[in-house]
C-alpha cells in the first residue's frame, strides 16, 4: 500500500492490484501505469454512500473475481456483430481487447496515423507515451486509475495540422463469454493537430450470450487550435455486460467536439464523460441516448468544465427506462472564475414505460462567472394518455400508439446523426428495443411519425 492511502484496502482493489502486478508489459509505458495504480491504490472502493455512485450498486461486481485476464478471443463471423451497412470506414478491431489484424484495416493516409499499438512504430509508440495519461482523471475514478495501471495495448489516433480525415475511422471493441469470470482492457488516444478534422466511431458489441466478462476502456482525446472531432460511441452489447467507460477531452482555442453517445442496458454500464474548455472560443456539443429494459442499469456521468472565456456548450440527453430497468444521469456544468461570456445548456429529458422503472436524473450548474447565459432542465414523465387516445382514435392500436411514441421520444436526436449508415443501423436497432415483434418494428419504421418528440410528454 502506498503512503497516500491509509483507508483499508477492498478485496476487489486488493485482487485487482495482484493481477495488474501478475501481467506482462513492456517498458514503455511504466509513468503512467505507477502513476495509475498508485492513484488505484489511494482511492476507496465506491459504495452508495459515495455521492458519485449513489445510485449505482457494484453488487454484480463484486460477488464475483473478475481480475483475470481474458481469452478465446478468435470468433467466427465475428464481422456480423459489427457490419454497419453502406458504411465506408476504416476499421481496427479488439476482441477482448487483443487485437485483430485479420479484421482490420491497413491505413495510409497522408497526416494521418491511426494504429494499434501492438503494431506501432516507435515514433507512434513515443507519441503515444507523450500524450497518455494527461487527461483521464484518476484522482475520483477508481476504474479509470485501473485503466491507466494496465495500459499496453490500444489505438493512436494522430491528424496532423490542416488535414482532414477522408474516412472515419471505426475502431470496434468486442466482447465474448469466458470459461471464468475475466477483465478485457481497451485504451483509445486522440491527438487533433492545428485545424485538423477527423470522425471516430467508437463501436461495443458483444456476442448473444451471457457475458463474464467486465470491461475498461478509456478513451482521451486532445484536439488542437481550431481543429474538429466527429465522435460517435455506440454500447450495444448483451444485457448481462458489465462495461466501465470513460472519455475524456481537452479542448484549445477556437476547437470543436461534437459527440453522440447510444447506450443499452446492461448489468452495469457505467460512462463517464469530462469536457475541458482549456481556451476561448471552443464548443461542445453533446446528444446521447440511453435505452435501458428488463433489469438493466445504465449510467452516465457528464462533466464539462468552462476553464476559458468565450466557450459554449450544447448538452442534450434523452433516456427511455422500460420494464424494472434503472438508470442515472448526472450532468455538471462547472464555470470557473475566468471564463466569461460562457454559453451553456443542459437539457435531461426521461420516459418512463413502466411503474416499476426508474430514473435518477441530477442536472447540475455551478457558476463562479458573473456574466454567463447558462440554462439546465430536467423531465421525467410517462406517456401521454391524450396522445396515445389521439392515435387510437385514428384506427392505431394502443400497442402500436404507446411505440409509436416512444420512439418519437429518441428520434428527433437519431435523426440529427450526420453519417446515413448510422442512423440507418441504429433506426430498427433501437425500435426493436420497444417490442420484439419485427413486423410491427418495420411497420413503425415505414410509418411517417407525425408525432413530434415533445408529445410524447
Amino acid at each position: 500500500m502506498t503512503e497516500a492511502s491509509n483507508a483499508i484496502v477492498s478485496p476487489f482493489t486488493q485482487s485487482a492490484l495482484d493481477f495488474v502486478k501478475s501481467l506482462e508489459v513492456s517498458g514503455d509505458f511504466g509513468e503512467v501505469r505507477e502513476s495509475g495504480m498508485a492513484a488505484f491504490e489511494s482511492l476507496p472502493f465506491p459504495t452508495r454512500k459515495t455521492e458519485d455512485w449513489k445510485y449505482t450498486s457494484l453488487h454484480a461486481l463484486t460477488t464475483q473475481d473478475y481480475n483475470r485476464p481474458a481469452d478465446n478471443f478468435d470468433l467466427d463471423n465475428a464481422s456480423e456483430l459489427f457490419e454497419v451497412s453502406g458504411l465506408d470506414a476504416y476499421q481496427l478491431v479488439f476482441i477482448n481487447g487483443v487485437f485483430v489484424s485479420e479484421l482490420s484495416d491497413e491505413i495510409s493516409e497522408a497526416g494521418v496515423s491511426a494504429v494499434p499499438l501492438s503494431v506501432a512504430s516507435d515514433a507512434q509508440r513515443a507519441l503515444f507515451k507523450q500524450h497518455v495519461g494527461n487527461i483521464a482523471e484518476t484522482r475520483r475514478n477508481l476504474f479509470t486509475a485501473l485503466n491507466n495501471a494496465t495500459v499496453e495495448e490500444g489505438v493512436l489516433l494522430h491528424v496532423e495540422k490542416n488535414v482532414q480525415l477522408k474516412k472515419p475511422i471505426q475502431v470496434i471493441n468486442i466482447t465474448s463469454a469466458q470459461q471464468q469470470t475475466s477483465s478485457a482492457f481497451a485504451r483509445c488516444l486522440v491527438v487533433l493537430e492545428q485545424q485538423a478534422e477527423a470522425t471516430l466511431i467508437e463501436q461495443f458489441v458483444s456476442t448473444a450470450e451471457e457475458q463474464n466478462i467486465l470491461l475498461n476502456q478509456v478513451t482521451e482525446i486532445n484536439i488542437g487550435d481550431g481543429a474538429k472531432l466527429n465522435h460517435y460511441r455506440l454500447h450495444t452489447e448483451d444485457e448481462s455486460s458489465l462495461h466501465f467507460g470513460g472519455v475524456y477531452v481537452d479542448l484549445n482555442r477556437d476547437s470543436q467536439f461534437e459527440s453522440y453517445q447510444i447506450a443499452l442496458g446492461g448489468k452495469i454500464k457505467r460512462l463517464d464523460v469530462v469536457v475541458n474548455h482549456n481556451q476561448a472560443g471552443s464548443h461542445c456539443e453533446m446528444k446521447g441516448v440511453y435505452l435501458p429494459k428488463h433489469n438493466q442499469h445504465v449510467d452516465i456521468h457528464s462533466y464539462i468544465e468552462h476553464i476559458a472565456a468565450n466557450c459554449t456548450t450544447d448538452e442534450t440527453y434523452r433516456g427511455i427506462m422500460a420494464d424494472q430497468s434503472k438508470a442515472v444521469f448526472n450532468g455538471r456544468i462547472h464555470i470557473h472564475p475566468d471564463a466569461q461570456k460562457t454559453l451553456a445548456n443542459l437539457s435531461n429529458k426521461n420516459l418512463l414505460l413502466s411503474n416499476k422503472a426508474q430514473i435518477n436524473s441530477k442536472p447540475e450548474l455551478e457558476i463562479y462567472a458573473d456574466d454567463v447565459r447558462c440554462a439546465h432542465g430536467v423531465t421525467v414523465a410517462q406517456l401521454d394518455d391524450k396522445a396515445c387516445f389521439y392515435l387510437q382514435s385514428r384506427g392505431i392500436s394502443r400497442q402500436e400508439a404507446e411505440i409509436m411514441l416512444s420512439f418519437a421520444f429518441i428520434n428527433e436526436l437519431l435523426e440529427s446523426i450526420p453519417v446515413d449508415a448510422l442512423r440507418q443501423k441504429l433506426r430498427p436497432l433501437l425500435a426493436q428495443q420497444f417490442t420484439s415483434n419485427e413486423s410491427l418494428t418495420q411497420h413503425i419504421l415505414d410509418e411517417e411519425i407525425g408525432v413530434c418528440s415533445e408529445g410524447a410528454l
